[in-house]
Order: C-alpha cells, then sequence, then structure tokens
C-alpha cells in the first residue's frame, strides 16, 4: 500500500509538471503572436487568409503588373508604393500636404490603413477642403491611420492597437472581413510593402476628440 502510494505521488507529479510546461510553452507562443501594444486575446479564430497573401473584393483593382501592383509595391516604402497604386491618389495628396511622406516611407515595421479615393468622397467636399488645407488637422487625422506594428490579418479580429496619433483604434472579423474603427471595412488586406503592411479600407477613420 505504502509503494502504490509512493507510485501515485509520482505520476501526480510527472503530470503537474507536463501540465506547467505545456501551459508555459502557450504562454511563450501566445506572447510572440500578439502584435505589442494590442490587446488582442492569445487566440484568434480559424480560417484568416494567410500572412502575406493581399485578400477582399477591391484587391481585383489593384493593377496586375507594375510599379502599383502588388509586387511592385512590396519593393517600395509604403508612401512611394502608395503613390504607385491608384485606387489611393487621393490620400498620397493628403500625405503630401502634411507633410509625412518621408515619416512613413523612413518607418520600420508599421502598418497602414489606407482609405480609398471613394473613402475620402464619402466625405463633404466642403469639409474635405477645409481638412485639406489646415496641417495640423490633416496631421491628426493621418496619423490615426498609422500603428507602429506591422498586424497580421489574424491580429484584426479582436485588434486595440495604439497609432501614431496616439490615440487607440479597434479593430474586428474573422476570416476575410474585418472592420476597423466604428465601421471601416478592410475591402483589400494584407498588402505588403518594403517597410509596412497595409490594409486598404472603404471610409476615412476619424481619431476620437
Amino acid at each position: 500500500m505504502y509503494r502504490n502510494r509512493i507510485v501515485a505521488g509520482v505520476l501526480a507529479a510527472t503530470a503537474l509538471a507536463t501540465g506547467a510546461a505545456a501551459c508555459s510553452g502557450d504562454d511563450k507562443g501566445d506572447a510572440a503572436a500578439a502584435p505589442a501594444g494590442s490587446s488582442a486575446p492569445a487566440a484568434s479564430p480559424s480560417g484568416a487568409p494567410s500572412a502575406g497573401v493581399p485578400f477582399g473584393p477591391a484587391c481585383s483593382a489593384v493593377p496586375a503588373s507594375g510599379k502599383g501592383s502588388f509586387q511592385g509595391m512590396a519593393a517600395d516604402p509604403v508612401a512611394t508604393a502608395a503613390s504607385n497604386n491608384p485606387v489611393l491618389s487621393t490620400l498620397v495628396g493628403a500625405v503630401k500636404k502634411a507633410g509625412l511622406v518621408d515619416t512613413l516611407n523612413s518607418s520600420k515595421n508599421i502598418t497602414v490603413f489606407a482609405p480609398t479615393n471613394d473613402a475620402f468622397k464619402k466625405i463633404p467636399k466642403g469639409t474635405l477642403d477645409k481638412v485639406l488645407s489646415d496641417k495640423k488637422t490633416l496631421t491628426g487625422i493621418l496619423t490615426y491611420h498609422v500603428v507602429g506594428e506591422q498586424v497580421s490579418p489574424s491580429g484584426l479580429w479582436a485588434g486595440d492597437f495604439k497609432t501614431l496619433n496616439g490615440a487607440m483604434l479597434k479593430s474586428s472579423g474573422s476570416g476575410d472581413s474585418y472592420t476597423v474603427g466604428d465601421d471601416a471595412k478592410v475591402v483589400c488586406g494584407n498588402v505588403q510593402t518594403a517597410n509596412a503592411t497595409v490594409y486598404i479600407i472603404d471610409s476615412v477613420l476619424m481619431p476620437p476628440k
């Protein structure tokens, strides 16, 4: 009977050690998977697009070849890459007005939520013209579209990121359908440039006041 108790104790200790090691391994993996500065849960739903593979209905509008293609954009820093993409011309003009080209091109491992030309058309022309002429306001809005870390699609399903504006930006969704902020939809995501991951969105994000 005494011997049985010893055997049982050894087995129990072994089980505890194995469980602790498994938990330790899981924690380490989760920490590596979760983006720095975000509060996303450790696990993400299955079905997220593969890393490095663009997804979304508007990806078909991206040129198939040349500087503005996915391959071409991957070779340039993000502001330069965006300037070669015809669906982002209004954003590029705004970035130039704000004097952010060098800032974006020289930043390392960032994520940019890039509104399409149609996204800017949702803003009344008078309001948009006023914002474009106010460098401080424009800079605050544009930097709210930039996160200082590279975010993979799996990081978007329940993300909470600090932007270069300083304010927090949330994201949610699953599979290949994601929302950023209140209602901006990712229409072409996971686009790679030399220094950034880009998610093209259908609305302009407005920072909290």
